[in-house]
């Protein structure tokens, strides 16, 4: 039962995000359905559709446009991190600026912001404030990693405020969200939100550790950008990881024909992923504990079941 109410909790998202884009400029059409049928992990509205259900909430609909409002915010900065990334692939399929050009990328990304606004009007205050710090945190995020990449260093403390901004704020939100809308008492609601927090973390983290080892082809998305710029978990110069890291790449000699693949071969011979990997079940663990607060039910088991998911994935 409670994964026949997920799926068509999902299914249900998925009907709404193709229906909201629908412009009468059909470039926006059909680049917005683009980027949305190129599917993806949809993890931020699930949280919220599931944290909705472990707080008692009873009809799941009433969370959709919300639900749908969250995966809309990470689409469009999906559309503009293609761009600042130069990349030409996105979920196994061309990106938007690769196919339309950067200047209806930037508008595409814009319009499916804005569609935020009109997802989110019916709930008002206090969700509206809620989404919108999340987007503040979001860019705030983003801005930190590209200064941090620009200048080539990345510490502990600033990847940890890069990924709390950038991913974790997002996961925050959608199971405040959730938690709020089934009208959960305020300690529900902060350990579901806790709880998200911590898996936003750790995905970024293992986010950023695939970006190593992971598939491109699993991936639908090439692999070592982030080690190319200076930026994810393995640029951070802090304690034995960071350090071999940073050995790796200042004593690498790249061959004339890829450079970058000697980077990651020795950054995958320095240890330094087994150690990010024991950072990202760390936090998990923490989003376990937060769950000691929500009551017990099959939708709280299902939400133990998508951490050991975000840290067992290999795409």
């Amino acid at each position: 039962m409670v994964a026949n109410v997920i799926r068509e909790g999902m299914e249900a998202v998925e009907q709404k995000l193709r229906s909201v884009v629908d412009s009468d400029v059909q470039l926006l059409t059909d680049a917005s359905r683009h980027i949305i049928s190129s599917g993806g992990k949809r993890l931020r509205p699930q949280i919220a559709l599931m944290a909705y259900l472990a707080a008692g909430g009873d009809e799941w609909h009433e969370v959709i446009p919300l639900a749908s409002a969250i995966e809309m915010v990470h689409t469009a900065t999906l559309v503009h991190d293609d761009i600042n990334d130069h990349s030409l692939t996105r979920r196994g399929q061309v990106t938007v600026h690769a196919r339309w050009g950067r200047t209806f990328a930037l508008l595409t990304g814009d319009y499916l912001f804005t569609k935020v606004y009109e997802m989110m009007a019916p709930y008002g205050a206090p969700y509206n404030e809620i989404m919108a710090e999340a987007c503040i945190r979001l860019v705030e995020g983003e801005t930190l990693q590209a200064a941090a990449a620009k200048a080539g260093q990345m510490d502990r403390e600033t990847y940890k405020a890069i990924i709390s901004r950038k991913t974790a704020s997002l996961f925050d939100a959608a199971a405040r969200m959730g938690a709020m809308l089934a009208g959960a008492e305020e300690t529900v609601v902060e350990s579901l939100a806790i709880y998200a927090h911590n898996l936003g973390l750790a995905f970024q983290m293992v986010d950023d550790i695939l970006d190593i080892i992971g598939d491109p082809e699993k991936m639908g998305k090439p692999v070592g950008l982030d080690v190319a710029q200076h930026r994810g978990i393995t640029a951070v110069q802090n304690g034995h990881a960071g350090e071999a890291a940073a050995v790796a790449i200042a004593e690498m000699t790249p061959p004339a024909d890829d450079p970058l693949a000697q980077m990651m071969a020795r950054l995958r011979d320095s240890g330094a992923v087994e150690i990010a990997r024991m950072q990202a079940r760390e936090i998990a663990d923490r989003a376990r504990a937060a769950l000691v607060h929500v009551p017990d039910s099959p939708y709280r088991q299902a939400l133990y079941e998508v951490v050991d998911m975000v840290i067992e994935r290999d795409k």
